[in-house]
């Protein structure tokens, strides 16, 4: 009950716009779920309120299906909770992303995962090759991150965002992946592609046959188009709408 009546009070005072951005956050949970991004409690996906200093994650006890609009918890970029709806956020996962979003204001949101073909990718010595279409993508927009201290160690922290410095995606070490973008589709698109990537190259990799790589034009960026799947964004969300419009909550 005291649960129920402090997430009913905290939505009172929450802006349209505010709203508005929950129902995205919660959708792409919901959507990551649906492709294999999500791992029990664990990982995060976050969006940043415009104009503020503060950002939305899911609560710790959440199951990425489990999310709705309403369970969201505001946190500002030092972890600290801002408005009380009875739930706490994940401590490394405030960290992880506490950390992209003070060190990149261009960014507004993050997803991290422990995806499968990318932690295992991420183990290996060549990282991501520019082997397939979806490879290219991220020609030039790839960092590394070695796996090292907690998440929340400052220094940890500080090395993430060195690390990161100005790239889109990252590989972290014997990890998984994170990926950032303006919105929340673009942080789900990058993901979507980047895991893809990961399985294409080890897929191709343990066929034991020599690789076969694109042009250097293409390798390098040019006469490509990148990104754009975003459009692809309201089909999912009216996918999932379809199947449990619950997330609006």
């Amino acid at each position: 009950m005291t649960e129920t009546v402090a997430r009913t009070a905290a939505s009172a005072d929450i802006s349209p716009e505010e709203r508005d951005l929950r129902v995205q956050l919660a959708a792409c949970y919901r959507i990551a779920d649906m492709y294999g991004l999500s791992e029990l409690l664990s990982t995060h996906i976050t969006l940043r309120i415009s104009g503020t200093d503060t950002y939305l994650i899911k609560p710790q006890s959440l199951l990425f299906d489990e999310v709705t609009a309403s369970s969201l918890v505001k946190v500002d970029l030092g972890g600290h909770v801002v408005s009380d709806n009875g739930y706490q956020p994940n401590r490394a996962g405030v960290a992880i992303h506490g950390t992209i979003l003070r060190a990149r204001p261009d960014v507004n949101s993050v997803l991290h995962g422990h995806t499968p073909y990318a932690t295992a990718l991420s183990s290996t010595e060549s990282g991501l090759l520019p082997l397939t279409q979806a490879a290219l993508r991220f020609s030039n927009r790839v960092a590394y991150h070695n796996y090292g201290r907690a998440a929340t160690d400052p220094v940890e922290c500080d090395l993430l965002a060195e690390d990161m410095a100005d790239k889109s995606v990252m590989l972290m070490r014997n990890h998984g992946l994170l990926t950032t973008g303006q919105t929340v589709a673009e942080a789900f698109v990058a993901a979507f592609y980047l895991e893809k990537a990961c399985q294409f190259q080890l897929l191709a990799q343990m066929s034991g046959q020599r690789l076969i790589f694109p042009s250097e034009e293409l390798q390098t960026g040019a006469g490509r188009l990148v990104g754009g799947d975003e459009v692809a964004w309201p089909a999912l969300v009216r996918k999932l709408d379809r199947q449990d419009p619950s997330y609006r909550d």
